[in-house]
């Protein structure tokens, strides 16, 4: 089956914060008011895509409403399981024991919860930068220090600083890292060896680790994703979060795997907490996890024609600007310095221009002043206008 990335789907009205609530959600500080129709801005900021559910998904949904009762629900059976880790062993070649499998209605809840569990009055948390906001807000909810390692821009990507993060994860108050893997906001994706250095200099320092790996699937097409914790079979430290929701465009469904080894972490998590899932969205997981491939090998290959035309655009128009094509995710990264003053609100300069989209110095933590994420997840002319009106308002 052939799947249509250019069909524009209209989104306003139907309660998306992408959409519907952007105004509210970026615009209330900028102190300005914009008299544009919510119709007329070109929306490139939050994380979900503008694009189809896969029919398989919204079919498995369909089939369990047919069943005409949505009442409390327990993975009783061994369906998900089965699916999920049939899609781990065959797509990453990892396989993790099915008891450490914990549900959690999203990562960033996880995030929160995990960080309180594993980390103690005093102690520090380690994290590289640019950082997604959530990371750094889990750390201060339980008011901990947050310890940043400051990734470096290389005219090819961004690469970790390994005597840095040496010198930070042996002081011995810092007893977690939260670590992203692709990373958000660049898209790298950190090679077996890289992954290996992290887990080493954390577990050596007695340093426990979560991975987040929401954007594992969502890789430029000739990559594959390595799980940080398949670089240490057998550990006990190492958490990773996934989830089918940014993979497949079912984020509202509020659904994400915890894999938790340690026993007794996983005791403590689960304490108090109730095991209950969505029906609709115990449904949808299992089938991204058994049908999606097709559809997202499809969605892979759209992506990377939407960053090939950016990374062309920017060249030719922008050529001081600072990107280089993610290998995952479908978040652009992009370094305006070369065009603005620090200290540009970077939301309203765009919205002036029409166009929606998170300043990294709002939305993220560390060395992120002067760039810009862009959600590429759209209708290549949508991408294309958003850019035209990006690299107008930027141009002397």
């Amino acid at each position: 089956m052939q799947y249509d990335f250019d069909q524009i789907i209209e989104r306003r009205r139907s309660n998306s914060l992408s959409a519907d609530g952007f105004r509210d959600f970026l615009f209330s500080n900028t102190g300005r008011r914009y008299d544009r129709e919510d119709e007329d801005f070109i929306r490139m900021w939050v994380a979900d895509m503008d694009f189809a559910v896969p029919d398989v998904i919204l079919d498995a949904v369909r089939a369990r409403l047919d069943r005409q009762i949505l009442g409390y629900t327990l993975m009783y059976d061994s369906a998900y399981i089965d699916a999920l880790t049939t899609w781990s062993e065959t797509h990453y070649g990892w396989r993790f024991a099915r008891e450490q499998l914990c549900i959690s209605p999203g990562i960033v809840p996880a995030l929160y919860d995990l960080t309180g569990l594993i980390c103690r009055p005093g102690e520090k948390v380690l994290i590289l930068t640019p950082s997604y906001g959530p990371f750094a807000g889990a750390v201060r909810h339980h008011g901990l220090e947050l310890i940043c390692s400051e990734l470096v821009r290389t005219q090819d990507g961004f690469v970790i600083d390994f005597d840095d993060f040496a010198r930070k994860a042996a002081d011995p108050a810092v007893t977690l890292c939260i670590f992203c893997n692709p990373h958000n906001p660049t898209g790298r994706v950190w090679t077996r060896e890289e992954l290996t250095r992290v887990g080493e200099l954390c577990l050596e320092n007695g340093v426990y680790l979560i991975s987040d790996e929401i954007h594992c699937d969502l890789l430029r097409s000739e990559l594959r994703h390595t799980p940080l914790a398949s670089c240490f079979p057998g550990c006990g430290r190492i958490v990773t979060c996934t989830a089918p929701s940014k993979t497949f465009n079912i984020a509202g469904l509020m659904f994400s795997n915890i894999i938790i080894p340690d026993a007794e972490l996983r005791k403590r998590w689960s304490a108090g907490r109730e095991s209950e899932v969505n029906p609709l969205s115990l449904a949808a997981a299992e089938a991204a996890y058994r049908s999606g491939w097709e559809w997202l090998t499809q969605l892979r290959a759209y992506l990377d024609g939407n960053f090939a035309m950016m990374r062309d655009m920017l060249a030719k128009e922008l050529p001081k600007a600072r990107f280089s094509v993610p290998e995952a995710t479908y978040l652009a990264w992009v370094d305006v310095g070369a065009y603005v003053r620090p200290g540009t609100n970077l939301t309203a300069l765009f919205a002036d221009a029409g166009v929606v989209l998170e300043g990294g110095n709002k939305t993220f933590v560390g060395n992120a002043e002067t760039s810009i994420r862009l959600n590429l997840a759209c209708p290549r002319a949508v991408a294309e206008e958003g850019l035209r009106r990006i690299c107008r308002a930027l141009q002397p």
